[in-house]
């Protein structure tokens, strides 16, 4: 299995519907010139086929570029492309069963949105946790604010990824909590530079 430095890393993810029509390429493309190292496609309103076609798509240009990338919620696809790993969430197939089904081809990030989650997540077999929203999204209608980071951070073991509503303007607090790696969508998908929006924030990362 790829094994991955989870420190300092900017993740970022697709989504294609704030993406002011650029394709999902495009803006991978561009959010690796600035210097995201982990890509995810996520797509929650395409089906199954669709993501598979689009993930060959991505799985090559990460490919080229030695970047880490990731399907969101499907196990058998990701494994049958040949993709580096799978996220699931809190409601999606248990860890057990989807390390049961990928043995250790695969990295496999999970979702949690409390401490008690991420404490539960930590003793899984997962690579990597991502905690949020940390602030306010389109997405949820709650948040888990940053000072749970810094508790979650001392608790756990396993790489931490805060996620939710974070961009260059709140990311300073988010870091300051003691987490190494930011996920972000819309502060690069829907930026008008993608390059230049996710440098911004790679520089922050790196900084801190």
């Amino acid at each position: 299995m790829k094994r991955f430095n989870f420190d300092n890393n900017l993740y970022v993810i697709t989504e294609s519907a704030i993406s002011k029509g650029r394709s999902n390429e495009f803006v991978v493309k561009e959010a690796i010139k600035g210097g995201a190292e982990i890509i995810q496609l996520r797509e929650k309103q395409w089906d199954k086929n669709k993501i598979k076609k689009e993930a060959i798509k991505l799985l090559e240009i990460c490919r080229k570029n030695n970047v880490l990338f990731i399907v969101n919620d499907y196990v058998d696809v990701t494994l049958e492309i040949g993709a580096d790993g799978v996220h699931l969430g809190q409601l999606d197939m248990p860890i057990k069963e989807a390390r049961k089904i990928c043995g250790d081809k695969l990295i496999i990030g999970l979702s949690t949105h409390s401490i008690e989650q991420a404490i539960k997540a930590d003793k899984e077999d997962v690579d990597y946790i991502t905690i949020g929203p940390i602030f306010k999204t389109r997405a949820k209608d709650y948040t888990v604010g940053t000072r749970l980071i810094k508790e979650i951070v001392s608790k756990v073991s396993k790489p931490l990824i805060a996620i939710g509503g974070i961009n260059k303007s709140n990311i300073d607090e988010v870091l300051a909590q003691g987490v190494r790696n930011v996920a972000v969508i819309s502060a690069v998908v829907a930026a008008e530079n993608v390059k230049e929006a996710a440098k911004e924030i790679v520089e922050k990362i790196k900084k801190s």
